[in-house]
């Protein structure tokens, strides 16, 4: 990655290098060499919004007080990697243009106060499984967008495109002129411009605190075949009857999956010109499937899909949510030097034993510990990841366990990056 110049904000030599000896230290650690110092990372939600006193629907409406928040806490706390702040949680004006319906956030559905709230329904049926095998684009288009999101409904009107041809073509295209597909390209068109509002003060974010020496820490997002389908699709109920009942057929969804998945991955993070693509896994868990379903239908979709993103110079980090410490010895099957695992509450030290010849680690200062603890408790906690894993060979990455909550006291973020350079820089 280059950062020598970046559109309005010219970045000075002293900039610079700080800019590549903060990439530096992260790329080290997923080659499993040594870096000068122990990297921290800067990933959250709606923790800028604490720390700059504003709202969170503030943080997800208003784009320049969003900027400033997260500007001004990457100024202060110098990670050496930075989540795409303001992208993150910045869509409040696009998801209402759009009409989206699978989640509720801040002044829409919850609180001004309150974060994200994701609304676990069933999207597509299980009779439906044959339909999306045959044609996903088309259940996209006609069924799946529709339900997800308003703006789309008039989708459902779309003529069946596969067998279009010579003069069926021509014949064919009438649903275009009914009024309710035309509304749905209107507000699609409406939400589309909103969209680009949006990444533009993204953008301008990103450049900005590039100019001034920090990288992204991921350019783009993705996630495992098994939680799009149960996520997004079929739902928690749903697809745990799956499991039992369409056992086979899920299986050549997920196959599908992370084909697809994979080619959008990839050509995201090539648009964006960034490597590391962080994957949030949501049903690997220990406690949610039990070894031999973790074994056949979770991890063999995924490991093609990170096994397709490290051949194309990508380096997946997935977020491991959760306790996974009984999927250690399974997910060590992967190269060694390509990728970063970040743990949530597994723990660190077990994972180092296994891991920490194969993968960098990221992570994982407990949550309760960041919200109730002290800025005393904290620091011990860093010191006991730098004496335990850092300071016997592993390549860690120190963030919180899902980055800052946000109700995380300042005080405990200033303690947590004091820390790290006290005990590892």
């Amino acid at each position: 990655m280059s950062a020598a110049m970046i559109g309005p904000y010219e970045q000075s030599p002293a900039a610079k290098a700080a800019y590549d000896a903060r990439w530096e230290r992260i790329m080290a650690c997923v080659r499993l060499e040594q870096p000068d110092r122990m990297p921290v990372g800067l990933h959250s939600f709606f923790w800028p919004a604490t720390y700059g006193g504003i709202s969170f629907k503030e943080l997800m409406y208003d784009y320049d007080k969003a900027k400033k928040a997260c500007y001004d806490a990457v100024i202060e706390f110098e990670p050496d990697g930075v989540f795409p702040l303001v992208l993150g949680t910045s869509a409040g004006n696009a998801l209402e243009k759009i009409g989206f319906k699978q989640l509720q956030w801040p002044g829409h559905g919850v609180g001004e106060m309150q974060p994200f709230q994701y609304l676990d329904r069933e999207y597509m049926s299980a009779d439906e499984y044959d339909e999306f095998l045959f044609d996903p684009t088309g259940f996209y288009l006609q069924k799946y967008l529709p339900r997800v999101a308003s703006a789309f409904e008039g989708f459902d009107k779309l003529p069946v495109f596969p067998g279009l041809h010579y003069f069926r073509l021509v014949n064919g295209i009438r649903p275009f002129a009914l009024p309710e597909v035309r509304a749905s390209f209107e507000k699609i068109v409406a939400a589309a411009e909103e969209v680009n509002v949006m990444f533009s003060h993204h953008v301008d974010w990103t450049q900005k605190i590039n100019a001034a020496g920090y990288p992204l820490f991921n350019g783009g997002n993705s996630v495992s075949p098994y939680d799009f389908i149960a996520d997004y699709f079929r739902g928690a109920t749903g697809m745990m009857k799956d499991l039992f009942r369409h056992k086979d057929k899920l299986k050549l969804v997920l196959d599908k999956a992370a084909v697809f998945l994979a080619r959008m991955t990839i050509a995201n993070a090539k648009a964006a010109g960034h490597p590391i693509v962080f994957i949030p896994t949501h049903w690997a868990p220990d406690a949610f499937m039990n070894p031999r379903q973790f074994e056949e239908f979770w991890w063999p979709p995924f490991r093609r899909m990170m096994i397709e993103l490290i051949d194309a110079g990508l380096v997946p980090m997935p977020m491991w949510e959760s306790d996974c410490t009984k999927r250690l010895e399974v997910i060590k099957d992967i190269p060694a030097g390509k990728c970063i695992y970040w743990f949530e509450r597994t723990d660190m030290v077990k994972a180092f034993e296994v891991l920490g010849d194969r993968v960098a680690l990221r992570g994982n200062l407990s949550p309760s510990l960041l919200t109730t603890g002290t800025p005393e408790d904290v620091d011990a906690a860093v010191k006991h990841l730098v004496d335990n894993v850092w300071n016997k060979g592993g390549k860690l990455i120190l963030d919180g366990a899902f980055g800052i909550p946000d109700e995380t006291p300042v005080a405990n973020v200033r303690a947590m990056f004091g820390a790290a350079r006290k005990y590892a820089g």
